[in-house]
């Protein structure tokens, strides 16, 4: 691809963890929700149920607020309404940033989103403003610990995509929208397994940068975001060498 998001690379190189954000049922849940309310109660037939179920038994929320969160998605139990949002921000340099979030008051939320950009200097932008140079698509996880790639990326192209990143000790194989669920299964037929099935927003084209203080400055401020309950997703048109990450952690 001529470019993709790195902020879930970035994270692999600083050696961020997932565990606060997988401890958050309610974000989890909601995820649950949203799927189940766009896309029906059956995870067989809603690939999108299925990944959100998959990660919320993965942050180990107990199955019983899982079978929950589905029916309240479905509308079979009473619940406040969950919409999903999206944000978009300027940061220095030309960067740009797609925030997803999943509420249940967007009045809470959009604040939060707005006041931790603040902090950074980074600007709320409307609409299309950061989206436009990004596009969607499925992508799934692969690792390469004791695997070959070129392996792995044949086995890809068999499956039907021929886009690929590696991203620390894995390979980020990516697909069309809807063609994740064939793909992925058709991967796990030659018995390749995902830590990752998800969609994802890439850039169209990457900034690479150079400055420390940039660099830092961002780095922080996608912590933040990312410790928001609300939000589900953080995007980026940017990478910062792994060089210039360890300088930062030493």
């Amino acid at each position: 691809m001529s470019g993709h998001s790195k902020w879930s690379k970035i994270k692999r190189a600083k050696g961020a963890s997932d565990v606060k954000r997988s401890a958050s049922f309610s974000r989890l849940a909601n995820a649950v929700i949203v799927a189940a309310k766009n896309g029906g109660g059956n995870p067989d037939s809603n690939f999108t149920l299925k990944m959100a179920i998959e990660k919320a038994k993965a942050g180990l929320m107990p199955k019983d607020n899982i079978e929950r969160a589905i029916k309240r998605g479905t509308g079979e139990i009473a619940g406040a309404v969950i919409e999903e949002v999206m944000y978009e921000a300027i940061g220095p340099n030309g960067t740009g940033l797609l925030i997803e979030a999943a509420t249940d008051n967007k009045n809470r939320t959009t604040p939060d989103v707005k006041n931790t950009l603040n902090k950074f200097g980074v600007k709320f932008a409307s609409a299309g403003a950061v989206s436009y140079q990004f596009g969607k698509f499925g992508k799934i996880l692969v690792s390469l610990v004791d695997k070959n790639i070129e392996d792995i990326e044949l086995a890809a192209i068999d499956a039907g995509s021929e886009n690929f990143a590696e991203e620390g000790d894995s390979l980020a194989i990516f697909t069309k929208p809807t063609e994740l669920d064939q793909v992925h299964k058709a991967l796990e037929a030659q018995g390749i397994k995902a830590e990752e099935v998800s969609f994802s927003w890439e850039a169209k084209d990457i900034i690479k940068l150079e400055d420390k203080a940039v660099a830092e400055k961002l780095l922080n401020l996608m912590d933040l975001l990312d410790s928001l309950d609300d939000v589900t997703g953080i995007y980026v048109n940017f990478d910062i060498p792994e060089d210039l990450i360890t300088k930062m952690d030493n």
